[in-house]
């Protein structure tokens, strides 16, 4: 089932309501659905690998330990956040500053920025642990299986 953008994510905790929670694709929502935006966003960087190591070695432990408390949207959450380290790393490799097209709407010529691309591969480790953790995938099953 989609992601449902049309929820009132102004006045929803999705702790107490996981029922509302769609996975949805990808990244959908990871900065939308409170508590855990406001839990997660602030350990994520990936500026240097340096940052990036520490950010993701904090989100994959906030990933353990709402496993721990068997909080499924909190996992799909922090796999969200590892995936969009991931993905906006790989982003500011490819385009300097990290914007791919130009004023005119033009795809900018790709770049290789080594340091950006390590940060991304910091990132892609801890993502890859979390998208194939048993318990997890277990739980994403059970969560779809009765909320859709």
């Amino acid at each position: 089932m989609p992601f449902n953008y049309k929820l009132d994510f102004d006045n929803i905790d999705f702790r107490k309501k996981p029922e509302l929670y769609r996975v949805g694709r990808g990244e959908q929502g990871v900065l939308l659905v409170e508590p855990y935006k406001g839990e997660i966003l602030p350990h994520w960087r990936f500026k240097t690998p340096e940052i990036a190591a520490v950010s993701s070695e904090k989100i994959y432990q906030m990933f353990l330990d709402y496993k721990k408390e068997k909080d499924f949207v909190g996992m799909d959450m922090a796999r969200k956040f590892l995936q969009m380290g991931y993905t906006r790393a790989r982003r500011y490799t490819n385009y300097k500053g990290g914007r791919k097209y130009d004023e005119d709407g033009e795809v900018k010529e790709r770049q290789n920025d080594p340091v950006k691309a390590k940060s991304a591969a910091i990132f892609m480790d801890k993502w890859k642990l979390a998208r194939t953790d048993e318990e997890y995938l277990k739980m994403k099953k059970e969560h779809q299986k009765k909320y859709g």
